[in-house]
């Protein structure tokens, strides 16, 4: 799966999008900042080549406060399956300043969501700052719990995937 190459991303999962506005929902009157991830459209059972963004990781001691959130760059894991950013403008306005665009080198999509957080409430833009389309897809995602339930058998699948 090549990742970083904008003709591959096919969407955002639609659950994915809602844990995001009410992630930020919650952390407001402070910003919400998260890494997207994406996972193979085949692998949701999708008839289609491509990447869906399927997950928000949030970054351990991100540092937020009503204008800005702040990613240790040193705690961001080496994923092959990171795709771009997500974070949230409490204050609605759904453009990216001149610091969010300094935030947008790595990954291929951006999400900004603004207050008061509703599903119009949000805007793809690319590495350069310029809005993107980005559909919401209606995927079934594996059920959260069983996230630890893997055998040596998925991890050389998943290693073997991303060579």
């Amino acid at each position: 799966m090549r990742l970083f190459r904008s003709g591959d991303l096919l969407g955002i999962a639609e659950e994915t999008l809602e844990f995001a506005l009410e992630a930020s929902e919650e952390s407001h009157p402070n910003e919400y900042m998260g890494l997207l991830r994406g996972e193979d459209a085949r692998r949701l059972g999708l008839d289609r080549d491509g990447t869906v963004i399927t997950d928000v990781l949030v970054v351990p001691a991100t540092e937020s406060n009503p204008v800005s959130a702040t990613v240790r760059t040193s705690l961001i894991p080496n994923d092959m399956r990171a795709v771009g950013s997500i974070h949230s403008h409490p204050n609605g306005v759904l453009r990216p300043s001149d610091a969010d665009l300094a935030t947008f080198t790595r990954g291929i999509v951006h999400v900004i969501v603004g207050a008061p957080y509703r599903r119009t409430d949000w805007r793809a833009f690319d590495r350069e700052g310029k809005p993107t389309a980005l559909d919401v897809i209606d995927v079934d995602l594996p059920d959260p719990e069983s996230f630890f339930d893997f055998t040596q058998a998925d991890i050389d699948e998943e290693l073997s995937d991303d060579l």
